[in-house]
């Protein structure tokens, strides 16, 4: 549950820190005293997007932070696919600064995290019901999704959605290898054509690297002869000088001649007969290289048209001979695909029928656990609905079969008739804002069985409603609260009356700067509080008394 919410620079709050109990607690005060920004404080745990309005002006950034006291096994499990565990004592702190910039730092028991995982998490921790999630009833589309909270196994529902993944992947592969005649026969020239342009050409891997070595040496042909020549005159030598290899062969014949009569001149001697061999070996390679490299213009224009072939083939088929050589074997690969696509597309076919009725059968069964969950789910909820003090309404699941989808084969859609004798029509074209509230209410009731969410928050669910009817909506919240930790934000004293603990949210002004305290009230400070919810600012005796006596009717077991 929810345990603690501290709030720092939202709006008017400046600092404000709630400790919340098991139970129904309620929230009150004047209209603008800032009970929605507890909300949207609450909201920015979540990881639901801020706005830069609510950091309080002049501050430089704000704060919320919210303690939960052990979470539910569900909330633990998704903590830990996160990568987050709760501490020793089983609590969970959630952190977030947000700045006017819009920037948010976010904490989860002190390490870093993001808004994206605070929103992942945020829905397995609490559940907070307003006058938006009134509205999607409204949404036809998401009626579905109550009854299958409420009846369809979990496990059938992952195994229907794996079955039209793999049906919808087998229809992508038949799309892509379906194609008329025309357009089959065009493909298979075009690409047998690519095939033995490129096979022809013959490329390979590095080619075009050692074609350009080759053009380049070629061009240089006559500086490359120049330096070689140099380089063997400085070797051998020639008419005027003596060049390295003989100087070295007479320094070695010296000192073979000293050695005699100097035996530790022998490593000396030996070094200058391999300096004495090396030159010989490099004199060798010389002559090779220059043998190797003499111009031959032929050769040139035979290089320079290979080069022009690859160039004019890079223009089509890629920029690299790498490039090309991989655009080969996908053509190779497509035409196979194509000629070989009849094959393929009555396997596929085949594929396709099987997994059309594996589909189609769970589909079948997920429709008929349907059906029985409407029918249980629909009397469950107009039974709620009459004790919200709505005895004449009827609601009805009214289920209609459509062509597969991600969901099965179902469309359902709440319809409700608020007048004895009228037929039901779809939900978004009757009901009120009031309705909506109780009808959103009675739904978390039957449904409160199935939810694992520890903690539900209620704001805006008294809109529309008073006198008897806020009474029972209060009755109602309190005994959803016997289960889960329930949060209302409420502006009616029966409902608030009824709460186990009450928290007051009171707007002062000090210095030309509006500030918003929370105080949790005692018995005397509930009763001033709703005789101010019930008879405005000036409080009178008899409005204490009334206040009192709600008071003791709610707690009539002594528990004020």
């Amino acid at each position: 549950m929810l345990s603690q919410l501290y709030i720092e620079n939202i709006a008017v709050i400046e600092k404000a820190s709630i400790d919340f109990h098991n139970g129904f607690n309620v929230l009150t005060g004047e209209t603008g005293a800032g009970k929605s920004m507890i909300i949207d404080s609450i909201h920015a745990i979540m990881g639901e997007r801020t706005s830069r309005e609510l950091v309080r002006t002049g501050a430089r950034s704000a704060y919320v932070s919210a303690v939960f006291s052990n979470p539910s096994e569900k909330a633990r499990q998704k903590l830990e696919q996160l990568g987050y565990v709760t501490e020793e004592d089983g609590t969970l702190m959630i952190q977030r600064e947000i700045n006017p910039e819009g920037k948010a730092v976010c904490r989860i028991n002190g390490r870093p995290a993001s808004v994206s995982i605070l929103k992942e998490l945020g829905p397995e921790l609490l559940n907070i019901h307003g006058q938006h999630e009134s509205y999607e009833l409204l949404s036809a589309d998401l009626h579905i999704h109550y009854i299958d909270r409420m009846g369809v196994p979990a496990e059938l529902l992952e195994q229907y959605h794996t079955c039209y993944e793999n049906m919808r992947r087998i229809q992508r592969e038949l799309s892509s290898f379906r194609m008329d005649e025309q357009q089959k026969a065009r493909q298979i020239d075009l690409l047998t054509y690519q095939i033995e342009e490129l096979e022809a050409a013959d490329l390979h891997e590095g080619e075009q690297e050692e074609l350009n070595q080759r053009r380049t040496m070629f061009m240089n042909s006559e500086k490359i002869a120049a330096a070689l020549a140099a380089a063997k005159t400085a070797l051998d030598g020639d008419e005027e000088m003596q060049g390295a290899v003989a100087s070295i062969a007479s320094a070695s014949s010296a000192l073979s001649e000293a050695e005699r009569f100097l035996p530790d001149l022998h490593s000396l001697t030996e070094r200058i007969q391999t300096i004495k061999y090396d030159l010989q070996d490099c004199t060798e390679e010389l002559r090779n290289f220059a043998s190797q490299t003499e111009y031959d213009p032929q050769e040139l224009e035979q290089v320079e048209a290979r080069l022009d072939q690859i160039y004019r083939l890079g223009l089509k088929y890629g920029g690299s001979v790498e490039e090309m050589l991989a655009f080969l074997e996908q053509s190779k690969e497509q035409l196979n695909q194509i000629q070989l696509s009849d094959e393929t597309i009555a396997r596929l076919n085949q594929e396709y029928e099987q997994a059309l009725k594996k589909t189609q059968t769970l589909a079948d069964q997920l429709s008929e656990y349907r059906r029985r969950t409407s029918e249980t789910f629909a009397a469950k909820v107009k039974q709620e609905l009459r004790f919200l003090d709505m005895p004449n309404i009827d609601f009805e699941v009214i289920q209609e079969t459509v062509p597969l989808y991600s969901l099965g084969c179902d469309k359902l859609e709440f319809y409700i008739s608020t007048n004895p004798g009228e037929p039901a029509k779809p939900i978004a074209k009757i009901a009120s804002g009031g309705e909506l509230s109780r009808i959103m209410l009675a739904i978390k009731t039957v449904l409160a069985d199935k939810d694992e969410i520890d903690t539900l928050i209620f704001d805006e669910v008294d809109t529309g409603i008073s006198g008897s009817a806020a009474q029972k909506v209060g009755m109602k919240l309190r005994e959803v609260a016997k289960n889960r930790q329930v949060i209302c934000v409420t502006h009616l004293a029966q409902i608030a009356a009824l709460g186990d603990a009450q928290f007051l949210i009171k707007k002062h002004v000090h210095d030309n700067k509006t500030y918003t305290d929370v105080t949790e009230l005692d018995y005397e400070g509930r009763k001033a509080e709703l005789a101010r919810i019930m008879g405005g600012t000036e409080i009178t005796p008899l409005m204490l008394q009334n206040a009192a006596e709600m008071l003791n009717m709610a707690h009539k077991d002594g528990d004020t």
